[in-house]
Parts: C-alpha cells; structure tokens; sequence
C-alpha cells in the first residue's frame, strides 16, 4: 500500500512539472525571454494544500489555521540536505527582506520531509541559520504523509553507493498559499529573490 501511495505521490509531482513546462513553453506564457518571473499558475481542476497538524520548533502544535488573515510560503525539505534545501532557504530569506514590510503578511513555513531525523526542536534551531522569522515544521512519519499528500510534494529515502547514511530525494517547488488557504503561485526552485518576492508582492497587491 505503501509503495502505491508513493506512485500515486510521484504522478501527481509530473502533472505539477508537465503544467510548469507546459506554461513556461506557450507564446506568451511564462518565458526567462520576455523577463517574466519563474513562477506559474497551477491550472484549475489540481488540487493543491489543504489542512495539517504539525509540530513548530518549541513544541507547539500548529495547523494551517494558526496564522488567520496571513499569507503563507511554504517549502518541504530536511536539514540533512547538502544543496538545494539551504539554497531555497536562503533565497525566502532574501525574498521576505526584499519585501520590507509587506512581509509581516507572510509566513515562510519550511516543513521536513525527513521526520525521522528532523525532530521539531532541530527544524527550529535550523532554520534561524537562514532567518528568525522561518518557522520549521516536523511531526510524526503519518503526518509528514499526510502533508506531503496535500500538496502533492515527491519524496523518497535514497542510500548513495558505498554510503551508510541516507539522503531524501524530493520535489523542490514552493508554495504561495492566500490567506483563504488556496493555492495562489507555485515557484520553481530556480528563481532569484528578487523575482520571488515581485511575484508575492504582486499577489498581495491584488488581494489588497
């Protein structure tokens, strides 16, 4: 069952990425030649969020309810990630600063897909490396799952060769969900802080 969830996961991850590709390709869709920002719209019919329990850096359970009338930003990762994890981070870091104020709007969320090793107290001390106001999340492997489930993320533990420690292989897209908890962009692993945060000022100047 285990095994049939996880395809399920992955097939739902290559609809994201054929739609991403579909939409950066189209005259006159989302293309790096016209300066227009990597970011997309998901189109309508995919499902993508809905609600959670998990667990922030000081113990406290948290719900996607928890910040009410606040955007949120949400990344799924793991502290153990050698490359494109603290990328991204750094990146939302850069993205809330170059938002200025509008960003007390924002709740940037990163939420580990390697529950086993990322307790929610390592989750918390990780990602004020990047910035104070990253919120970590972990919680137990079911509701990782169910998580991950919810807005279609990837992931899968891999052992490289002649290695005994684990890496987790995983999808790098990151969500901007409106205060409705609907799905508003969806923003590849590629994009510049700058265009980040142009791409969220945009949406929070259109809810204004």
């Amino acid at each position: 069952m285990g095994r049939i969830i996880r395809w399920i996961v992955v097939g739902l991850g290559v609809v994201l990425l054929a739609a991403s590709v579909a939409l950066w390709m189209r005259p006159g869709g989302l293309n790096r030649a016209t300066g227009r920002d990597g970011s997309f719209v998901v189109p309508g019919g995919v499902a993508v969020g809905g609600s959670f329990v998990l667990v922030d850096g000081s113990g406290r359970t948290v719900t996607e309810a928890s910040w009410p009338g606040r955007w949120m930003l949400i990344y799924f990762g793991y502290t153990f990630c050698p490359d494109v994890c603290p990328t991204e981070l750094q990146t939302m870091a850069a993205a809330l600063d170059a938002l200025g104020p509008l960003a007390a709007r924002v709740v940037p969320l990163f939420i580990t897909i390697d529950p086993e090793r990322d307790t929610p107290a390592q989750m918390g001390e990780y990602v004020k490396l990047f910035d104070e106001r990253l919120i970590g999340l972990s919680g137990t492997p079911q509701q990782i799952a169910a998580v991950a489930r919810a807005y279609r993320v990837y992931y899968a533990r891999v052992t490289p060769k002649d290695s005994t420690a684990y890496l987790m292989d995983h999808s790098s897209f990151m969500y901007l969900m409106g205060p409705d908890g609907t799905l508003r962009m969806l923003f590849r692993p590629d994009m510049s802080a700058w265009d980040l945060a142009k791409a969220i000022r945009s949406c929070l100047s259109a809810a204004s």
